[in-house]
């Protein structure tokens, strides 16, 4: 027990601050993920509900892409075919030039597109849900397109996806995980150079998953709260 205090402590030859660092990292980038996949994901569900069949047949090929490759495959794809196709771009300009894709940002991008793939049916379901009646109602106010979706349809939305975005979000935590691949010192990879560094596999890989179980918790507390402030007002069905 001793021991193991020991590794976990913050001093001189303790891990107890390289894992804090790397349970940071993890939070930082899944922070940095979430408004763009959402982003995304919203976008990508007002493209499904478009009068153009183009911008629809677009949107389902994201979505069926995205939602079909493994996320660590996307990761691979991002990271290094970004390297490349940046690569040659620059060198069409300036011949010889070699263009390195940051880890932080690679990671951002992939988990992005596969998070707003997913969120996209979430945000579709929920504007579907949205009476077509309301939105006619108040054009025939005078509100303009944007004010319609802004001020009727967007609450609407953001409350009756809440639940399937908080399920996305436990995901996207879940897959930070992947990042260590790509050298990115996240919770895991920090983790993984604790257990070879000490070889106490069992300890350290206790400890990551105590601290993505405090994440998820936390999580979960934080979304309860926005699904009930989102809800006031509602009634719950069978409810008084």
């Amino acid at each position: 027990m001793l021991e193991a205090f020991q590794l976990l402590s913050f001093g001189p030859g303790g891990w107890g601050g390289v894992i804090a660092s790397g349970a940071l990292l993890t939070i930082e980038l899944a922070l940095a993920t979430l408004p763009f996949g959402f982003a995304i994901g919203l976008a990508v569900a007002l493209s499904k509900d478009s009068s153009y069949r183009t911008v629809r047949w677009l949107s389902v090929v994201y979505t069926t892409v995205f939602r079909g490759l493994p996320e660590l495959l996307t990761l691979f794809i991002v990271y290094y075919g970004g390297q490349l196709l940046l690569s040659r771009i620059a060198s069409a300009f300036v011949p010889g030039s070699n263009v390195e894709v940051n880890q932080f940002v690679a990671g951002v991008v992939a988990l992005g597109l596969v998070l707003g793939a997913f969120s996209s049916e979430v945000f579709y379901a929920a504007i579907r849900s949205v009476p077509r009646g309301q939105r006619e109602a108040a054009a025939a106010l005078g509100l303009s397109r944007g004010r319609v979706f802004r001020l009727v349809v967007l609450p609407q939305i953001w409350r009756v996806a809440l639940p399937g975005l908080s399920n996305n979000w436990m995901v996207l935590l879940k897959d930070t995980s992947l990042v260590s691949v790509i050298a990115i010192a996240d919770l895991m990879r920090q983790t993984s150079l604790a257990v070879g560094a000490t070889k106490q596999p069992f300890l350290f890989y206790l400890v990551a998953c105590l601290i993505y179980l405090v994440f998820s918790a936390a999580s979960s507390a934080v979304f309860s709260r926005m699904e009930e402030r989102a809800s006031r007002g509602f009634k719950r069905v069978g409810g008084h």
